[in-house]
């Protein structure tokens, strides 16, 4: 007498009565063995553990500076004032120190190139005959 078991490649076994009879020790010996339980060593435990916390150490810091810079620079936009400005054409030979101490005589030509540098955005402080330049007025 035998009986029919379908296994896993889904071919028919067939079985004795013995093997049917069997104890379940001699029928597991057929299944492969139970894997070991993870072991970590030391340095698997830090990287494990390590490199989450400094990823989120970085977010953190990230997001604390996003959230405690400034947001604008005036509460509202009365407070805001323009700075009073004249647009001069770059004559050949003149320079930015010639043009901030002709425009501003009173003022120290260091702030007014700072100034015609961050009114007009140059990259440098280098200008070219032709060029139109806005130039603060105080």
């Amino acid at each position: 007498m035998s009986a029919t078991s379908v296994s896993r490649d889904s071919q028919p076994q067939l079985l004795s009565v013995q093997q049917l009879l069997s104890t379940p020790e001699k029928r597991q010996s057929d299944r492969p063995a139970p894997l070991p339980p993870l072991r970590l060593t030391r340095r698997g435990r830090i990287v494990l553990i390590g490199i989450p916390l400094v990823l989120l150490a970085a977010l953190l810091f990230s997001l604390a500076g996003f959230f405690n810079s400034p947001a604008k620079a005036s509460a509202s936009a009365a407070d805001l004032t323009t700075t009073p400005t004249v647009t001069v054409t770059v004559q050949p030979g003149e320079s930015l120190w010639g043009i901030a101490a002709s425009v501003a005589p009173k003022r120290d030509a260091r702030d007014v190139v700072t100034d015609i540098v961050q009114l007009n955005n140059l990259p440098a402080g280098t200008v070219f005959p032709g060029q139109e330049l806005f130039v603060p007025v105080n």
